[in-house]
């Protein structure tokens, strides 16, 4: 009986981020190359490459893939102790160790990866694939284990070590990779022994808010557009993609102005957790995109779209741009900066926290996401607060 043929191929990604096996390079003197493989027909070079081992046992047993090493010299070196073990089972010579010993089998982790990422990306959004994608790369580059049967507690321990020291990642960043991890492993049925304890744990900080000020100069250095543009963020509270989906039609400009988020199709994009919402505009707001209604894009549905008539996704850019224009440090300046202010100032105005919440788009159950822009006042804000506060008994003569 002839010994199952033994492959060594090269698991790669792509450039357009999917992971496939390629046939490896191999040089004049009859060597494997490192960090090669070939595809469409030529040698490229890939980082990471990794040598894997495979045959077909027959019998309808499940084909046998094994992970190698990235080094040339050690594939080589794994494929022909296979191929020889292999020779001697099929010539019925009685081996010290059995080759499942020596070769695990089970369902590997690539591939896992692969099909998860390929129905996260069918299912949801870019956002949500893309730190999917993250998570799982650094856990391969962190796991030397091959099938998902060998993952264990320690597994995930070298990971959040992995990412902390060699990725540079913070504390909070770290938590939701781990999460996104878990979620994955519940999904393909791994059960890893994760401690509550080994949780990374960080710390929330306050979210940062506009200073009057600050958004004074800003505005001082945009055009009528711009300033429309940064006024929209910080008058409606709304997250960037919102903002970049938002349509004409989302707007209600008579005597109550409103704005809607909402689904839209066209664009393949659905608001967070799939719930849109209502948000009351200032009547300021409101006169201004009256006025911009009469330059609107003809034949573009888009609040804000590029002159081609496609989602406008620059503001951070702009943003950056004009604070520096107005002497201010770009580093300070952050769209979600806006959200921020937007709650905070309507919290200090005496909005109760249910209703800033519903216009945030948070759950009615997560006050406590509302509540983290609940924070003291400060600077100049303070000050006119204080003045109010004691107005009347200045009136009064009781205070000088």
């Amino acid at each position: 009986m002839k010994p199952p043929k033994v492959a060594l191929y090269v698991w790669v990604r792509l450039p357009n981020g999917k992971r496939t096996y390629l046939k490896p390079v191999i040089a004049k003197n009859g060597k494997l190359k490192k960090s090669c493989a070939i595809l469409d027909g030529e040698p490229h070079h890939f980082d990471p490459a990794v040598f894997y081992l495979t045959y077909n046992p027959g019998n309808g047993k499940r084909r046998v893939l094994q992970r190698i090493s990235t080094e040339p010299e050690e594939a080589t070196a794994a494929k022909r102790r296979l191929e020889l073990r292999l020779q001697a089972e099929a010539e019925g010579i009685a081996l010290a160790q059995p080759v499942a010993a020596t070769v695990p089998t089970g369902r590997p982790i690539s591939d896992a990866v692969t099909a998860y990422l390929d129905e996260i990306k069918l299912t949801k959004k870019k956002s949500t694939y893309a730190a999917y994608s993250i998570a799982l790369r650094y856990f391969e580059e962190s796991c030397k284990k091959s099938f998902l049967e060998e993952i264990d507690r320690s597994d995930m321990l070298k990971f959040t070590a992995y990412v902390r020291r060699e990725k540079g990642v913070g504390d909070r960043t770290v938590a939701n990779q781990f999460l996104n991890l878990m979620i994955f492993w519940k999904a393909v049925g791994v059960q890893t022994g994760v401690k509550p304890q080994d949780w990374p744990k960080f710390t929330e900080e306050d979210p940062e808010v506009y200073e009057q000020g600050d958004l004074d100069k800003l505005f001082a250095v945009c055009d009528a557009q711009e300033r429309l543009y940064f006024e929209f963020f910080l008058m409606t509270g709304m997250r960037f993609q919102e903002v970049v989906h938002t349509y004409w039609s989302d707007l209600d400009l008579g005597a109550e102005p409103t704005v809607k988020v909402s689904a839209k199709t066209a664009y393949n994009w659905t608001p967070k957790r799939y719930k849109g919402r209502q948000i009351p505009i200032p009547a300021c707001l409101a006169a201004s995109l009256r006025a911009a209604r009469a330059n609107a894009l003809p034949g573009c549905p888009l609040l804000f779209p590029t002159p081609e008539g496609q989602p406008k996704d620059d503001f951070l850019t702009l943003l950056k741009a004009r604070a520096k224009d107005a002497g201010l440090n770009p580093d300070d300046f952050w769209l979600h900066e806006f959200r921020a202010t937007f709650a905070t100032w309507h919290l200090w105005a005496g909005v109760d926290v249910p209703t800033v919440g519903r216009w945030l788009g948070h759950s009615p159950k997560d006050l406590r996401s509302t509540m983290r822009y609940l924070r003291p006042a400060r600077g100049a804000q303070a000050q006119q607060m204080v003045n109010r506060t004691f107005a009347a008994t200045t009136a009064t003569g009781v205070a000088a």
